[in-house]
């Protein structure tokens, strides 16, 4: 399997040491179809031009990839769950495959989903029904589209298994996923050593993080825990904020599932707003509403207070390395609620009053959500698209006319891609939960996965006309 010549591993992870993973073996699976690979962003990372059947033989067999991991590695970790600390995680139907480098020179990971039993499993099966597989693909190229730091779905590949489930018509289809992610580190890893009292493997931890995720922080000498806590806060403060305006509700937002590097990952329960409910859950299991749309930006905060807890078994003064948190938060929030609009900033106070009316109406009015996004492209450049949109009773009446007043203040990034034909349409592509099980019951009662690539190429469409470079 020789890759390309822009193919460049960097197995790093091994100079932790132990104790940090587990070598494991991969499942062995009764067949393997693939059903998504993303040459995209395979391109980058050098691994395009492998043909399907070496494709699978990496990312469904997972024979190792050239001067790579010799072996797959289960991370350990703990973390917050819902609150509530569990000593028994780690990887249970995961694992690192492969480390290299991207065209940027990024240190990225290829890890799994579903590829078989570790020892975190806690007694699951270890596998990834196809139904998850497919909401992941769907997930990840939306938030991509919107302007979220998200992992990408790499690959999927049906396995031939048939899997029983308590949320989910069963028996039903298998697949193993592996996803392309600027790290695994994730704040329940942190919180493992701490509860262990290893301050000496926390200490090379730090290092490594630093050293590999935030290396604008070195300076030539050693990096402490407060000033990695303030990168590791900004970035994710900042991607909280771009879920927010994506209208994302991710609804597992454990400390487990938190990456030092800020970047969105695992996706299980999400769901995007219909409309801007700020009490919107994901999960059927959050009862409390812990995770609600409305309350993700206090829940990132929380999981950030956790990894300065565990960081603080370093002995080193950590007061205020999370200040700058609420301006990180609404800096994502301001930057994605403008890429969405296609607006260029108008300036501080400009954009501030923009992101404050924008969510009145929007919770006000409980216009669909996306619907408001695209009818408004643009900005007032586009009003008289947007008063022939399904939307446009919305629009006419008194509660929107202070929001209109504050768009008259913005311009638009790209005047000509309001030429483009997808703004001709009359819905925007979406996640709503009704199109996610329209393109589900398609694969599982026809076998038929047009609907899904046409989905993802609309996405992308949309991805390249919100592009900020």
């Amino acid at each position: 399997m020789p890759p390309s010549d822009r193919y460049a591993p960097d197995p790093r992870y091994l100079g932790l040491g132990d104790g940090f993973s587990d070598e494991v073996p991969a499942a062995r699976f009764p067949k393997a179809v693939l059903r998504f690979r993303n040459d995209r962003h395979a391109a980058r990372v050098g691994l395009d031009t492998l043909t399907d059947p070496e494709w699978v033989a990496a990312f469904a067999r997972f024979e190792a990839l050239p001067g790579n991991l010799p072996k797959p590695l289960a991370l350990r970790y703990h973390g917050h769950q819902f609150h509530s600390y569990n000593p028994y995680l780690g990887d249970g139907r995961g694992f690192l495959f492969a480390q290299l480098r991207d065209d940027r020179g990024r240190l990225l990971d290829l890890g799994t989903k579903g590829s078989g039993t570790t020892p975190w499993s806690r007694g699951g099966d270890g596998r990834l029904t196809l139904k998850g597989g497919v909401r992941e693909i769907l997930a990840t190229e939306l938030l991509e589209a919107l302007g979220v730091d998200t992992s990408k779905t790499f690959s999927l590949v049906e396995t031939g298994e048939e899997l029983h489930r308590g949320d989910e018509p069963s028996p039903t289809r298998a697949s193993v996923l592996v996803r392309l992610s600027h790290g695994h580190l994730r704040f329940g890893t942190f919180q493992r050593l701490a509860a262990l009292r290893d301050r000496a493997r926390m200490d090379r931890l730090l290092a490594y993080a630093v050293e590999t995720y935030h290396p604008t922080l070195l300076g030539g000498g050693r990096v402490g825990p407060a000033a990695f806590l303030r990168a590791v806060c900004a970035k994710m403060a900042f991607t909280c904020g771009r879920w927010m305006a994506a209208g994302f509700v991710h609804g597992v937002l454990n400390t487990d599932n938190m990456n030092i590097t800020g970047e969105s990952f695992d996706y299980g329960p999400w769901r995007f707003l219909p409309d801007a409910d700020p009490e919107f859950t994901a999960a059927y299991f959050d009862s409390s509403g812990l995770y609600a749309y409305g309350r993700q930006p206090a829940a990132i905060r929380w999981n950030l207070e956790q990894l300065e807890l565990a960081l603080s078994i370093l002995g080193e003064p950590l007061h205020g390395a999370l200040d700058g948190y609420a301006a990180a938060l609404f800096d994502g929030m301001r930057s994605g609620i403008l890429r969405r609009l296609g607006l260029a900033s108008s300036g501080e106070a400009a954009d501030t009053a923009l992101v404050q009316a924008w969510y009145t109406f929007a919770e006000a009015s409980r216009a669909p959500f996306d619907q408001l996004h695209f009818d408004w492209y643009g900005g007032v450049a586009s009003e008289a698209r947007a008063l022939r949109s399904p939307n446009a009773a919305h629009y006419r009446g008194p509660g929107f006319a202070a929001l209109r007043d504050v768009l008259e203040a913005f311009a638009p990034v790209a005047p000509e891609r309001l030429a483009d034909p997808y703004w001709a349409r009359e819905r925007p592509v979406d996640l709503r939960i009704e199109t996610v099980e329209a393109l589900w019951d398609a694969i599982a009662y026809k076998d038929d996965w047009a609907p899904l690539e046409a989905h993802v190429a609309a996405i992308r469409h949309l991805g390249a006309l919100l592009d900020e470079s």
